[in-house]
């Protein structure tokens, strides 16, 4: 299983590098289903997998001028309050037994893996379905509210179940902000390494890391972000979104169909 997991995490970088997002969805059912981690501690180690990941796939965007640090601070600063609230204030408040009802039990860790299933099922609807219908929305300073808006919300998906976000992050540059999709993807990837690293590094001093672990994970998925940030320029990454978001959802059902019914 752990050559099974070693070999996502390589899927996981491509993903991000290729598209911007996606990959980080699957970093959690990687680290719980294939390595046996505890999910609370999954979602922590998973804010650090993509963090160093897509800080370094966000350098080659950065080289050719694919980068928008202005809507990356416009999209990322409610992203990162939020996060730091999250983390530091909402994660310690949920009981290791949320829900019990006769023999049937929710803890935490089910919560947090339901909560991510629903996310990914959300994730792969907006890859499945077309992108031809293009909005015509001008820059108004009331689409600026609403990327701020969607970049709180952004952050406390992040810091709550450790995924970048990505999917929803690119959508709201390009169809609010009005970035090019090269650059929406090279923008999204410095707004997920600033949240997830953040996300961490809020919270890491009350877990346990087993860094050598950690850094083994990640040193697999930045060779896949740096692949598929190389690939970028020779494949069309929204093409492979549709089949993406397909595998995304089969692996949304699975885990609620494992966490409340196996």
């Amino acid at each position: 299983m752990e050559i099974i997991g070693y070999t996502a995490a390589i899927l996981i970088g491509v993903s991000l590098g290729l598209i911007g997002g996606g990959g980080s969805i699957l970093t959690v059912p990687v680290l719980v289903y294939l390595f046996g981690i505890d999910a609370f501690l999954a979602t922590e180690y998973s804010l650090f997998v993509v963090g160093i990941s897509s800080l370094v796939g966000s350098v080659s965007y950065f080289k050719k001028g694919l980068v928008d640090f202005k809507m990356a601070l416009i999209f990322g600063i409610p992203s990162v309050i939020s996060i730091f609230l999250t983390r530091t204030y909402l994660l310690p408040l949920i009981p290791q037994e949320v829900f019990r009802k006769q023999d049937f039990t929710i803890t935490r860790n089910i919560l947090l893996l339901l909560i991510f299933a629903g996310l990914m099922i959300l994730a792969s609807y907006k890859m499945i379905k077309s992108n031809s219908s293009k909005e015509s929305l001008e820059s108004t300073e009331n689409n600026v509210y609403l990327a701020a808006g969607q970049g709180s919300i952004v952050g406390v998906l992040t810091g709550l179940v450790g995924a970048g976000g990505g999917f929803m992050i690119i959508p709201a540059l390009v169809n609010l902000l009005k970035i090019p999709m090269k650059m929406a993807i090279g923008t999204s990837l410095v707004i997920i390494s600033i949240n997830s690293l953040i996300g961490f590094f809020s919270s890491v001093n009350h877990m346990k890391i087993e860094w050598k672990f950690l850094i083994s994970i990640t040193g697999i998925a930045i060779a896949g972000i740096i692949i598929g940030s190389q690939l970028s320029g020779k494949i069309d990454g929204k093409k492979l979104k549709p089949a993406f978001g397909w595998f995304i959802l089969i692996m949304g059902i699975y885990i609620i169909t494992k966490e409340i019914f196996l």
